[in-house]
C-alpha cells in the first residue's frame, strides 16, 4: 500500500499536539531508543557518568578538562558524547588556556566568521564570548544547530560558564536521534531524500552592517544539508533542520515547505526529547551539534551572563543513501 501525500500531514501541522487525530501527535510513552541497538555500551572506566533523562544528557565526574586527558579517557569520552550528546561537568576550574587545550583534542577549532560584528567583547579568533546584559540582550532563544549555513558544520562545541546571573539562564538541548525515531513511518519515508537550504542573512545578517555582509556573502553563499542526516560513527538517523538557519525544503512549492518545517520543528520541541542544564559557577557542557539543538534561555535580563564557546570543525553531513 502506498503512503499518503505529504499534504496528509501538513494539512495538520498548525493543530499539533493538539487532537487525537493528529498525525504527530503521540499521548502516553514517547520513548525512543538512546542508541543504535549495535551501539557500544560497555561500562565507563575512566570516569563516572550519571543520566538526567532516558536519552539526552550526562553528568560526568572524576575529570579536569584539559589538554592532558589520556587518550583512552578521550576515547570513553567520544563513546558518551555519542550514547547521551551532551555531556556536563562540575566544578571545572579551569581558565581559557585549560577550555582550549580540551577542546583542541577533538580536531580543528572553528573561527565564526560573524561574532565580532554581533557579540560585542571577543577578544580571541577560535573563542566566542558570548557576554549578555542590560547593554547587549541575549538573543539565542530560539532551538538551533550551530553554524548549519557551513557547508561544514560545527562537528561539537564546549561552552563554560564565566559568570551566570543569579537565576535563570538554563540552557536547553533536543535530541535530534529520538525525535527522527518517533516520527511515523511513512513520514520518514517522505522526507528521507529531502535536502533542506541552510543561511545566516535572515539571522546574523541583521544584525551585521552592510559592508560586513558584502565581504561575506560570497564566501558563505546558502548551502544544501539533508532533511536527515546519518552520524557516521552509528548509522543513527536525526533531524537536521533549526528555526534560525534552514531556509526551505528545496524542491517543495514554499507553503507546502512552510507547513512541513513547521510540523517539525513542532514536534522537535517535545519535552520528551529535552534535557536542561541549570549552571553553577565552574560548570562546563560538551555537546554533538550534529545529533542535537540547543536553546538558551533568555529569562535573567537584566542581569549579567557570560560563556566562553569553542567550537571544532565538523564533516559534510551526509544523508540516507539512496
Amino acid at each position: 500500500m502506498s503512503s499518503p501525500p505529504l499534504m496528509t500531514y501538513l494539512h495538520h501541522a498548525p493543530l499539533l499536539f493538539t487532537t487525537p487525530t493528529d498525525p504527530l501527535a503521540a499521548f502516553g510513552p514517547l520513548v525512543a531508543r538512546r542508541t543504535p541497538e549495535d551501539f557500544d555500551s560497555r561500562p565507563y572506566e575512566s570516569f563516572s557518568l550519571a543520566p538526567v533523562t532516558p536519552t539526552i544528557g550526562a553528568e560526568i565526574s572524576g575529570l579536569r578538562l584539559g589538554g592532558d586527558l589520556p587518550d583512552e579517557t578521550l576515547a570513553e569520552l567520544r563513546r558518551a558524547l555519542l550514547e547521551w550528546k551532551v555531556l556536563f561537568f562540575r566544578d571545572q576550574a579551569i581558565d581559557r588556556a585549560a577550555h582550549r587545550d580540551f577542546a583542541a583534542r577533538w580536531g580543528e577549532l572553528e573561527t565564526h566568521p560573524f561574532f565580532k560584528y554581533t557579540q560585542p567583547g571577543q577578544s580571541a579568533g577560535d573563542v566566542a564570548t558570548l557576554a549578555k546584559d542590560v547593554k547587549t540582550a541575549a538573543a539565542e532563544n530560539i532551538w538551533h544547530n550551530d553554524v548549519t549555513w557551513h557547508t561544514h558544520p560545527s562537528f561539537a562545541a564546549v561552552l563554560r560558564a564565566v559568570e551566570i546571573p543569579p537565576v535563570g539562564g538554563d540552557t536547553l538541548w533536543a535530541d535530534m536521534g529520538a525525535a527522527y525515531d518517533l516520527l511515523p513511518d511513512d513520514l520518514k519515508a517522505r522526507i528521507a531524500p529531502l535536502l533542506a537550504e541552510h543561511d545566516w542573512m535572515q539571522s546574523f545578517g541583521r544584525a551585521m552592517p552592510q559592508d560586513a555582509i558584502d565581504l561575506l556573502r560570497p564566501k558563505f553563499m546558502p548551502v544544501q544539508h539533508p532533511v536527515v542526516r546519518v552520524i557516521p560513527e552509528t548509522g543513527r538517523r536525526v533531524l537536521f533542520v533549526n528555526m534560525a538557519f534552514t531556509q526551505r525544503i528545496v524542491g517543495l512549492p514554499e507553503a507546502e515547505s512552510n507547513a512541513l518545517l513547521t510540523m517539525l520543528y513542532r514536534h522537535v520541541q517535545r519535552p520528551e526529547f529535552q534535557v536542561r542544564l541549570r549552571w553553577q559557577p565552574n560548570t562546563v557542557a560538551f555537546w554533538d551539534n550534529r545529533s542535537c539543538q540547543h536553546y538558551a534561555n533568555s529569562d535573567y535580563y537584566p542581569a549579567r551572563r557570560v560563556m566562553d564557546r569553542i567550537s571544532i570543525v565538523g564533516e559534510r553531513p551526509v544523508g540516507i543513501a539512496r
